[in-house]
């Protein structure tokens, strides 16, 4: 009948619950089997005496204490609801892989639920590649975690290389924390199966993450990532106490350190991004850089030295990694000007005209200047697009010959991002392409583009990410950082600050003036009648015509697979089951998109003023969006009478 004492055999009155507290007390095992056989039974070893029993029970039994320890308390304090939450799901890949609270539960992240992520992965590339003992996997890792807590970022990364290890797979892994744009980069230079990032980017401190690359140096999407999970579910037994084994990293000759090789190629190749060394050498602006308590400080001054510049000023409190954050609210430089507050007083102490940050795995760049009344202009992520966008298509222009093909020249950027690129390969005659959310589609298509013989010489999404040129396909805020500073020196140049370009780049292509907004629904069947309400507005299958009083002109239903601007009505873009998406263009040039988020439990709105040239008048526009924004939220969504939270509720 099992010990009641013992946590693994008690009873919460739940037979599926019990079965998965029983799995996983019986999983969840420390990262270290004993070097030795134990000798339990006290009198030989084998046959009847016990000895071979006692060592296997041994094995069973030794369990991460941390995470155990967890597991108990929610066990003997009747935390019922807060168990089956952790131990009767599952993570899933969203937008950005694997991403969860660290902790006991195969909902969150831990030592067990790495081990089973790898252990599928590891499966399916066995499928997809009968050369994967030939090409390894990379794996990287950021300063995410407490040691002590026993789910530090490096320590998943070893546990990772230890299943593979354990099969015979060369991996390739970063002998210390790396920007994650490191991680793909090595997975096309070293020619790897795939790569695994430990990483929860701008993430709470309490969460950390499984970020992986396919061969292409892409992160994977549907169908992979559907299929990758598939195969971790029929994995989720660990295989062997080698799993734990953290000395592979050490002992095993699979295992090689690519961070000198890797690091060199990139800085050298980070060189085709660099058009003005000889005037960034004499440039006269300061640069401050936060790297958010992460891994960016290095990197960003090896960058700047690549480009021939002063080093950036670090803010000393942020420079060094702390998994604590402990000097922000969130580690999150996309909050703005409230998170940049150190960085901004460290600019105006050293008289520094441009604040750099890079978020904690500096795949992401904030931006912030000093304006002429003496306060700091925040670029959002939109217009840091704007003027990423028109720089890299300029520099490209200039080292052409007179007949080069601009149309083998895109842009790309997700859906919900800013539609200023469009505008502006509209007037230049380049290409410009839209993705599902999520870089991962970003990164596959420049794949696909860049392999059919095209340039790809820009791409971002919204929320501050942002890839200069194909150098890696994946945001890059290490990158984009020396881009920026070059930019800015060059303007300067010319008398002109980073805030009067992008208002000259505004003049040019027209004004776009962006809002985001978002509710909060905790129940699904809400989100499904909203939805589904806006899908028959007007009757079975029709939806709104008009917002604000003013005319809808086109409709695309992503989930749906539906595009009312396309002659056969079919939409582009993948369908995407998953979730709901629609986007709406009004006739006055407004265009807004309702999208539930794959992380939180938000109904989300982008919306643009996207204005023709040579409008002026950027608060007319502007109010005039938040005045469409707000109609439709109330309208289409009816937030009293769902119960929707706003975000100053």
């Amino acid at each position: 009948m099992g010990d009641t004492n013992d946590p693994e055999h008690r009873s919460t009155g739940d037979p599926q619950l019990d079965k998965e507290v029983h799995r996983w007390m019986s999983w969840d095992r420390l990262s270290s089997p004993p070097p030795l056989p134990v000798d339990l039974g006290g009198s030989g070893s084998g046959g009847g005496d016990g000895s071979s029993g006692g060592v296997l029970m041994l094995l069973l039994s030794l369990q991460n204490t941390w995470t155990r320890a967890q597991v108990e308390v929610l066990l003997g304090g009747g935390g019922l609801a807060e168990l089956r939450s952790r131990l009767c799901s599952r993570m899933s890949f969203g937008t950005a892989g694997l991403r969860a609270p660290m902790g006991a539960g195969f909902s969150r992240v831990n030592d067990l639920t790495v081990i089973q992520s790898t252990q599928g992965l590891y499966s399916y590339l066995c499928r997809c590649f009968p050369d994967l003992r030939v090409r390894g996997v990379v794996v990287g890792f950021d300063t995410r975690g407490q040691e002590e807590s026993g789910c530090s970022s490096q320590r998943l990364a070893t546990l990772t290389s230890a299943v593979l290890l354990s099969r015979n797979v060369p991996v390739h892994l970063f002998s210390s924390f790396v920007p994650t744009p490191y991680v793909p980069y090595a997975v096309k230079k070293l020619e790897a199966a795939a790569g695994v990032m430990i990483t929860a980017s701008h993430n709470p401190k309490e969460d950390n993450g499984y970020k992986v690359y396919w061969s292409n140096g892409a992160q994977i999407c549907s169908p992979r990532d559907k299929e990758i999970l598939q195969s971790i579910e029929q994995q989720l037994e660990p295989w062997s106490p080698s799993c734990w084994d953290e000395g592979l990293v050490k002992t095993s000759p699979l295992r090689t350190d690519p961070l000198v090789q890797i690091n060199s190629c990139y800085m050298d190749d980070l060189n085709a991004l660099c058009f003005h060394r000889g005037l960034n050498r004499t440039c006269p602006l300061k640069f401050v850089h936060s790297s958010f308590h992460g891994v960016g400080h290095a990197f960003v001054q090896q960058a700047f030295q690549t480009f021939g510049f002063a080093l950036p000023i670090p803010v000393p409190e942020q420079k060094d990694p702390d998994p604590d954050f402990p000097s922000v609210r969130c580690p999150n430089p996309e909050e703005g000007e409230s998170v940049l507050e150190l960085s901004l007083l460290l600019a105006e102490k050293e008289d520094a005209q441009i604040v750099l940050a890079t978020d904690p795995d500096a795949d992401r760049l904030a931006v912030a200047e000093k304006t002429a009344g003496c306060g700091w202009k925040v670029f959002t992520g939109n217009e840091l697009a704007a003027l990423l966008g028109w720089w890299m298509f300029w520099n490209w222009k200039e080292a052409q010959p007179v007949a080069a093909d601009s149309q083998k020249v895109y842009m790309l950027a997700t859906t919900v991002s800013s539609k200023i690129l469009q505008a502006f390969a509209r007037v230049e005659g380049i290409n410009f392409e839209e993705t599902l959310p999520g870089f991962k589609w970003i990164g596959n298509r420049i794949q696909e583009l860049t392999a059919a013989g095209n340039t790809v010489v820009f791409s971002f999404e919204e929320s501050i990410g942002f890839l200069c040129g194909s150098l890696v396909p994946e945001k890059d805020g290490v990158s984009s950082a020396a881009v920026v500073a070059e930019m800015a020196s060059y303007l300067h140049n010319k008398n002109l600050s980073l805030n009067q370009q992008l208002h000259n780049i505004y003049q040019t292509y027209g004004y776009h003036v962006s809002q985001t907004s978002y509710v909060i629904c905790n129940d699904p069947p809400t989100v499904q009648r909203i939805f589904s309400r806006i899908r028959n507005f007007d009757g079975d299958g029709s939806y709104p015509k008009s917002c604000g009083g003013v005319q809808i002109v086109h409709i695309r239903d992503v989930t749906k697979g539906y595009d009312s601007s396309r002659p056969d009505g079919r939409c582009v873009l993948p369908v995407v089951s998953s979730g709901h998406m629609i986007t709406f263009t009004l006739q006055n040039g407004v265009v807004a998109t309702l999208r539930t988020s794959g992380t939180e439990p938000k109904i989300k709105c982008y919306s643009e003023f996207c204005a023709t040239p040579g409008c002026s008048e950027p608060s007319v526009l502007g109010a005039e969006l938040r005045r469409i924004t707000a109609t439709l939220l109330d309208d289409f969504l009816e937030p009293d009478k769902n119960n929707l939270i706003g975000p100053n509720s």
